[in-house]
């Protein structure tokens, strides 16, 4: 119920956006680093604001933690907002990602005490608000940045918040699937006009907003957190961090600013040769393997660490492959490629005796 709820909401509103963003200038520009043509709206995230903002007043009963991620999250969605359409410097992007996250601190959504290797307890009130303020940061920008091709950051957490109810349910964390489930049904209704050929997107005020409710109902499910209980939020989020990661070392590598965009990012490297749907379609699929591995994790901690590995393992040969951080980065292919062939072994011995 809630789900259609969001899903109509959404279906309804979009074209009515669409008509009004167009008339405010609220599209989206075309240069060199776009991959759209013509006047497409970018205030689609909108509609999936308010679908939840209804459905949150029409289904749940709010408490403190609820009203915080809802504080933070509309936040960033007005932060965004305002981004789409007269463009934030990214320092004060990030003053308001601090923001929310303080907020989120403030109604008891964060982490009391980190439990690492080796008995190592951390139980600092700095240093868990440090951590959460890094987390919220990280998972926002991360989110944001796979908004990149129609329907791919729509798909991704649609994948991502599914994988989290389906968690969910087995912890029996009642609080937190309903708010996963209205967002389902909200981004399932937004797909419907941003799947590829899109006529809309979802914007800065999409992602953020989206951003801050994944990395605020991931906090939501450990209060006192160990390396492992860290490993299933981050293994259904691992694809964009690697991704955001990979931008970070590519851009400090070329000594650009990390705010600096391009077209290096994996799904423009997906999409030059699999074009815009099938890559769309591949990264959905490989975020669901790794929502897979982080349930698999919760049954057999071996299957799910095994199935992590070697979506990795794949995952840097395709970034070694296409020089996504740096043509002279292929730490694993120069190893494989040295056991395989010993000439190369034999060349790269002579180098080392040439440069002592």
């Amino acid at each position: 119920m809630m789900a259609l709820c969001a899903f109509f909401i959404t279906v309804c509103l979009t074209p009515l956006i669409k008509w009004l963003s167009l008339r405010a200038n609220a599209y989206a520009k075309e240069n060199e680093r776009t991959v759209h043509h013509g006047k497409i709206s970018r205030i689609g995230g909108v509609g999936i604001y308010i679908a939840f903002c209804v459905c949150i007043g029409l289904f749940l009963d709010t408490d403190l933690a609820l009203i915080g991620m809802f504080a933070s999250a509309s936040i960033m969605f007005f932060t965004g907002l305002y981004d789409d359409f007269y463009e934030i410097k990214p320092k004060t992007k990030l003053f308001w990602q601090m923001a929310a996250s303080l907020l989120l601190i403030g109604s008891g959504v964060g982490v009391n005490s980190l439990h690492l290797p080796f008995g190592i307890v951390v139980n600092n009130w700095f240093v868990s608000c440090i951590f959460t303020m890094a987390w919220v940061v990280g998972i926002v920008n991360a989110i944001n940045l796979s908004d990149g091709l129609d329907g791919l950051a729509g798909g991704m957490c649609v994948v991502i918040f599914s994988v989290i109810t389906a968690i969910c349910i087995v912890d029996r964390r009642t609080d937190i699937i309903p708010v996963s489930v209205i967002l389902i049904g909200a981004l399932l209704g937004f797909l419907v006009y941003n799947a590829h050929p899109a006529s809309i997107f979802m914007g800065d005020c999409g992602s953020l907003f989206l951003g801050t409710i994944v990395a605020s109902i991931s906090l939501m499910g450990f209060k006192s957190s160990t390396i492992m209980t860290l490993a299933l939020p981050i293994l259904i989020l691992l694809l964009p961090i690697i991704d955001t990661f990979s931008a970070i070392l590519r851009r400090k590598l070329k000594g650009h600013s990390f705010s600096d965009a391009d077209k290096q990012h994996m799904h423009h490297q997906l999409m030059f040769r699999f074009g815009q749907q099938k890559t769309v379609i591949i990264m959905c699929a490989i975020t669901f393997l790794f929502g897979m591995s982080a349930f698999a994790y919760i049954y057999n901690r071996m299957l799910g660490l095994t199935a992590m590995a070697v979506l990795l393992l794949a995952i840097d040969i395709f970034i070694e492959k296409t020089g996504m951080i740096s043509p002279s980065y292929r730490p694993l292919l120069s190893i494989a490629n040295q056991l395989i062939n010993p000439s190369a072994r034999k060349k790269t011995a002579k180098k080392k005796q040439k440069s002592s």
